[in-house]
């Protein structure tokens, strides 16, 4: 228990930690759904966010599976995560295969994507929902009731991160901050093939090549990912210390 708490305060603290100026929105979320996985008894993470058209968009996965199975309930408007922003509250499923009466596609998707439960919980702030945390169960079973607490915790400090109010002070509206982060997630996606092109890597590996050598060398996830998609950087550079 006391390792566990420890573990807590560290992901609020490193949360926190990326809330300093000029922070990284890109890399907020992405510690966010992997911290998750670290916490909870879950296997995957996913967080989504809405665009300026109203759209959800997957923003961080923690693992390619999970990112697929957003991008596939997004792309036919069904499943919790859509259901989640769109109630504005929790939509816990302990069996997604029980559930399958609801969301017939995305049950059979989850299945072959290996998961069996998932609970969305949305980011909200007051009375403004900007997304939803999806977390995902490899097995049925339902959340404990401490852990859905801390996830929506966990979510509603990304929340106020992405929407706090330095984006104001600043003269960016609410969409266009949403924006700025929608844009870094299609760049990362981007620089992850490159890398797993170019050192023959699965997504997850080409994603931990990317982060790892932004947070060694100070910069910020989107920069490089932005540098490696338009090659004015070297993949060979962030492979090498993967390689060391």
């Amino acid at each position: 228990m006391a390792d566990r708490e420890r573990q807590v305060t560290r992901t609020f603290v490193a949360l926190a930690d990326t809330l300093v100026d000029d922070f990284d929105v890109a890399d907020l979320l992405h510690t966010l759904v992997r911290r998750c996985v670290d916490l909870l008894d879950v296997a995957a993470a996913g967080l989504t966010l809405v665009d300026e058209r109203g759209s959800l968009q997957v923003l961080a996965s923690s693992t390619e599976q999970a990112r697929l199975l957003e991008l596939f309930q997004l792309g036919i408007d069904e499943g919790p995560c859509v259901e989640c922003f769109a109630s504005r509250t929790p939509v816990l499923v302990a069996d997604i295969a029980a559930a399958a009466g609801r969301w017939p596609r995305f049950a059979a998707e989850a299945a072959r994507e290996g998961f069996a439960s998932v609970h969305a919980l949305p980011m909200r702030l007051r009375k403004q929902t900007i997304g939803a945390l999806n977390l995902f169960g490899a097995r049925p079973g339902e959340l404990a009731a401490d852990d859905v607490y801390l996830a929506q915790g966990l979510a509603d400090t990304a929340t106020i991160g992405i929407l706090q109010e330095r984006a104001v002070r600043h003269g960016e509206t609410m969409s266009e901050q949403l924006q700025t982060a929608l844009n870094s997630r299609v760049t990362i996606e981007q620089a992850k093939g490159v890398l797993a092109v170019t050192g023959g890597l699965t997504m997850d590996d080409a994603f931990a090549a990317l982060r790892g050598y932004a947070r060694n060398n100070g910069l910020r996830l989107s920069d490089v990912a932005r540098a490696l998609a338009e090659r004015a950087l070297d993949p060979a550079l962030v492979l090498a210390r993967r390689k060391a």
